[in-house]
């Protein structure tokens, strides 16, 4: 009986640490992947800028990067619950989201800017958002941000980063107020709408983690710096941003 109990704890042992060494190994990670050329769904595949630089800080780290997919407005909350490890979807940095979750070092600057019909003659800068429909994405910095700057602002939102688009598109808001990647990259595809050439806001990207991991903050950013050094990092941003006006 002794013999047969040792071996039982022995095997329990086992498998319990193959379960830590397993978790240890799985970096799970929250994003919305609709927010191209950030990161966004194509041919059934998560694909874009967050998505390619998560993969290969995963690979630095020696971890298997977990796709959790979830609303925008969620990912805080989620990361917050131990839904996930890390929150990857075109965050900005603010000093509202510091107050609940770390980030990683800044991994690329973007900012809001605001979208319209390129025969709109009537907003010309952001200015004249005031008295106009603007479509924003709920959850993120541009809704706060424009009630702020703009009060007379008749504000639309939306779940989805399409939709918001899709407004301004059939004329049922005047302009869309997002993050520059992205309004860039729709403007590519879609003839008849442009970007304002005066930026609202400029902004840092981070990686959301929760304060009770600063470790895994650590490692990120060591894992960032060696991206960057070894021009991993310069080679996936040229894929996303070259030759474009997202840069």
């Amino acid at each position: 009986m002794t013999l047969r109990r040792n071996l039982l704890v022995a095997a329990l042992a086992i498998a319990g640490f193959t379960g830590i060494a397993h978790a240890q190994a799985v970096l799970t990670v929250g994003t919305d992947a609709t927010f191209p050329p950030m990161e966004f769904v194509e041919n059934n595949k998560r694909t874009g800028f967050d998505i390619e630089l998560v993969e290969a800080i995963g690979q630095a780290m020696g971890r298997k990067v977990e796709w959790v997919d979830i609303d925008f407005k969620g990912l805080i909350p989620g990361l917050m619950s131990k839904r996930f490890d890390m929150a990857v979807s075109a965050i900005y940095i603010t000093d509202e989201r510091k107050k609940v979750v770390d980030f990683s070092v800044p991994y690329y600057a973007g900012g809001l800017v605001a979208m319209v019909k390129a025969d709109n003659t009537t907003i010309k800068s952001p200015a004249d958002l005031n008295g106009k429909k603007v479509s924003v994405q709920v959850g993120t910095k541009s809704v706060s941000f424009v009630k702020e700057k703009y009060p007379q602002v008749q504000l639309m939102e939306v779940e989805k980063n399409q939709e918001m688009f899709n407004l301004v598109d059939i004329g049922r808001s005047d302009a869309a107020v997002t993050g520059k990647p992205a309004a860039y990259q729709y403007v590519r595809t879609r003839p008849g709408l442009k970007v304002l050439d005066e930026q609202l806001t400029t902004e840092e990207y981070g990686m959301a983690i929760r304060k009770d991991t600063p470790e895994l903050t650590k490692a990120v950013d060591t894992a960032i710096a060696k991206l960057k050094a070894d021009g991993t990092y310069a080679a996936i941003v040229k894929k996303w941003f070259s030759n474009t006006a997202a840069k």
